[in-house]
Formats: structure tokens, C-alpha cells, sequence
């Protein structure tokens, strides 16, 4: 498996056109791996992730199973120019396997996860149910508090003195998530495009991005999360969740 990290060139047109539509990124991620990527469902997927930082700085986060080549994304969307070192070939990509062996029962990590929170929902009696998105930031929050446990990790509680909940209260039913849990909802973003040219109808997305502290409590499920992804769209840029060392205080 390998990370691998690309700064987008805002300022230019082809980085404008591949950011406004998720299909044409996607394309552009795939043609990334020249060689046949492994089709067993059960094995490892590509998935990527728009990290923007600020309205200049964005990054594009891939992890896969095989390493990229991006020479074609930085001819489209990056730096030519200053790529023209073999040692600095306008992205990063490192092994990520030391991190996934690093996984291990009650490891702490930060994390950070773009997602499509999503539930099946029925609007009127007798008809069926329909994917729709979650909206609220409580229920947006409640999607990934649903789905730690099998995903091999639980997310921290803040202190005892700097939430509002009384210990011990649980996320069920209850609407103050943000005051208990050390996690974050931000960057909300109602996507929508065309597939193909000939679609009938635009694909619709809500996608948010979650940021917090997290522990490690199955490893191997926490490793499956890593490579393949969690929630659904993750061709369209959701699921790819990566981790960071907590850092310490003194």
C-alpha cells in the first residue's frame, strides 16, 4: 500500500476544471496506475481525498495498492516547470505499510475523514426507501459515532471539564455530540454534476469533513477502514480516512 500527496495549482485552468467536477477526478486518479489494479472486492481500493486548506493550497490525498504515477496530473494541474527533478517529481508518495503495522489496541491518533453521511429514508408510507444525506451537523456527527465500532476505533471524549454533557451520557438521542466527543464537522459541500454527457439526471452529494481524536480499539478492522474506505462515494472522493501522531503536551 502507498500514500501519496499532490498539491493542486489552483491558479490554473485544467486544476479549475478537474476540481468542479468529482467524475473527471476520479479519471484522473485512476489513470494514475497503468498497470491492472487488483478487482477482488475484498482487496485493498484506491481512494483519494481534497484536503483545501485554504483557497490556494489544496492538496489531493491517495492512498492505493499500487504506486502512482502523477506525471500526467502535474502536466494538467500542477507544476511542470519545478517538477523537472527526478527527486522532486511535483508529488510524494510514501509506503504506508509501516503505518498500518504501527496499529495496535489502544494507539491514539488524530484522524481526518471526508465522508457522504448518508441514511435510508422513506417519505411517505408505502414507498420505498431512498438514500438521502444527513444535514445537520448532529446527525452528521451521529453517522460516524454508528459506525467506530466496527470500524475499529472509537473517538475520544473530551475531559470531563471542558464538555457540557454529564459523564457517562450516551450520543443516543441525544443532540449535543460536539459537546462530548473530540471531533469536529466542517467544510459541508453540496456537489453536484454529471456522470456522462448522456445522463438524464446530475449526480447530487453532500460530502463533510470530519476531524478529531480517535484510539484504536480493533487493529485489524482499523486497517480494513484505512484501505477500503468508509461510507459510500468513495469514487468521488469520500471514505479515504488518514491518521496522525497525537501530539503530547509536556
Amino acid at each position: 500500500m502507498h500514500l501519496s500527496r499532490f498539491r493542486v495549482n489552483t491558479a490554473r485552468s485544467g486544476a479549475r476544471r478537474l476540481l468542479s467536477s468529482p467524475q473527471r477526478l476520479h479519471a484522473a486518479v485512476m489513470s494514475s496506475f497503468p498497470g491492472t489494479l487488483p478487482s477482488d472486492i475484498n482487496a485493498p481500493r484506491v481512494l483519494w481525498r481534497l484536503d483545501r486548506n485554504a483557497r490556494a493550497e489544496v492538496f489531493l490525498y491517495v492512498v492505493s495498492p499500487a504506486r502512482p504515477d502523477m506525471t500526467h496530473l502535474v502536466e494538467q494541474a500542477g507544476w511542470p516547470a519545478a517538477a523537472t527533478d527526478p527527486e522532486t517529481p511535483g508529488w510524494q508518495t510514501r509506503p504506508y505499510g509501516p503505518l498500518l503495522d504501527r496499529l495496535a489496541a489502544g494507539g491514539q491518533w488524530g484522524f481526518r475523514l471526508t465522508a457522504n453521511p448518508v441514511h435510508h429514508a422513506r417519505r411517505k408510507d408505502g414507498e420505498p426507501t431512498k438514500r438521502t444525506a444527513h444535514l445537520t451537523n448532529h446527525h452528521q456527527q451521529r453517522w460516524l459515532l454508528e459506525r467506530q465500532d466496527r470500524a475499529g476505533f472509537r473517538i475520544l471524549e473530551k475531559e470531563a471539564a471542558n464538555r457540557l454533557l454529564p459523564a457517562g451520557t450516551t450520543h443516543r438521542g441525544h443532540s449535543h455530540n460536539g459537546d462530548r466527543y473530540q471531533m469536529t464537522v466542517r467544510d459541508r459541500r453540496d456537489v453536484d454534476f454529471t456522470k456522462e454527457p448522456s445522463a438524464k439526471a446530475p449526480v447530487r452529494l453532500v460530502t463533510v469533513t470530519y476531524d478529531g481524536l480517535l484510539e484504536v480499539t480493533d487493529p485489524d478492522a482499523m486497517r480494513r477502514t484505512l484501505t477500503h474506505g468508509l461510507g459510500k462515494a468513495k469514487a468521488y472522493g469520500c471514505g479515504l480516512m488518514t491518521l496522525a501522531p497525537v501530539q503530547r503536551r509536556a
